[in-house]
């Protein structure tokens, strides 16, 4: 597998503090450092055997880098990866974990460097839980990261991504930043929507009888507000359009339901069942 002198990792959150996990369980770079607002999450993170090194300056902690991950939530990914591209070596590859991609990747091209390469990618990993301490080496073993080059992204720098990518044991694709969004508020933003509407429209008296098909269903629930309000409002124009796309599916259910015709209620469940069945997991 490729390897790295210096990997940096700007915010050593969940995903963060699992890249650097998993770079340092495999052997990958010689040094994983660390950026970071927070002095105290940093050491934590250090102790944690996540990063080898911290620091509160980006231009500092990229300036040896051979890759840089931007990890924090969707707003700063943009500006942190302007400033990590005008610090680091040249050939350097500057790549991001966020969830959103076509505003991120349309931000960064008016004003960056040639001789860094930047490709936008989302490794579909995670969990309502937040925080290094909660990272994971193993956390992108056998899960898809999709990788977001656009026309003018080098294809030597594509290689770095999707080697990087590969190297802590994710399956890579390769889509649009526009095909992405598109897909991942289908599969992933409209699916913490309806989570948290259900688990706010229950009454405080309904929680006592809440077992374990509630529990499942609005275990994203749990996510943190901010980042999430970020992440939905960045793809906006997608998501609508998802949650057009559910309520006409809702709709005709209802439908069907309240006039008692059964083979259609029967249908649209067996739809859903297939399609969850389908993913074997």
């Amino acid at each position: 597998m490729k390897s790295w002198d210096t990997v940096t990792i700007v915010g050593v959150g969940l995903i963060g503090g699992s890249v650097g996990l998993a770079l340092r369980k495999r052997g990958l770079a010689r040094n994983v450092v660390g950026v970071g607002r927070n002095q105290s999450k940093l050491r934590k993170a250090q102790r944690q055997g996540a990063i080898t090194a911290a620091t509160q300056d980006v231009e500092h902690g990229v300036s040896d880098a051979d890759v840089v991950v931007i990890c924090t939530p969707v707003e700063s990914i943009g500006p942190f990866a302007e400033r990590a591209a005008r610090a680091c070596p040249a050939g350097s590859l500057v790549t991001d974990a966020g969830s959103t991609k076509s505003n991120i990747v349309a931000s960064v091209r008016p004003k960056w460097p040639r001789e860094v390469g930047f490709v936008g990618s989302h490794p579909l990993a995670g969990s309502e839980k937040s925080g290094c301490e909660h990272g994971q080496a193993n956390l992108f073993e056998d899960r898809v990261t999709v990788v977001t080059p656009t026309a003018k992204t080098s294809e030597k720098h594509l290689k770095k991504a999707v080697q990087f990518w590969n190297s802590l044991g994710s399956v890579v694709i390769q889509m649009s930043p526009k095909q992405h969004d598109q897909a991942i508020a289908m599969t992933s933003h409209l699916p913490h929507v309806v989570a948290s509407i259900l688990a706010a429209s229950a009454g405080k008296d309904h929680l006592p009888l809440a077992a374990s098909g509630w529990l499942d269903t609005t275990r994203i629930a749990s996510g943190n507000v901010d980042l999430w309000k970020q992440i939905l409002t960045d793809n906006q124009p997608q998501v609508l359009k998802a949650i057009d796309k559910f309520e006409k599916t809702l709709h005709s259910f209802r439908r069907a339901l309240q006039s008692g015709r059964r083979q259609t209620v029967a249908r649209i469940l067996a739809k859903g069942k297939e399609n969850r069945d389908s993913l074997g997991n």
